[in-house]
């Protein structure tokens, strides 16, 4: 069964379940890109930028 956004029952992409749990907490609510946006008050494009930074660091939840 795949995760579901907690807020528009979106299904999620991997990244956008290791986004939340990068940015909120590993065992949070899991958001969609769109959702988390709202929740942290910026723009979706600041986090996919997120998600690259991330991803070129070698974060693991990211693999």
């Amino acid at each position: 069964m795949s995760k579901r956004c907690s807020e528009c029952n979106r299904p999620l992409k991997k990244d956008e379940v290791a986004l939340s749990k990068k940015l909120i907490d590993l065992n949070c609510e899991l958001y969609c890109i769109n959702c988390l946006a709202e929740y942290l008050e910026c723009n979706c494009d600041d986090l996919r930028i997120k998600i690259q930074e991330f991803k070129e660091q070698g974060c693991t939840l990211f693999l």
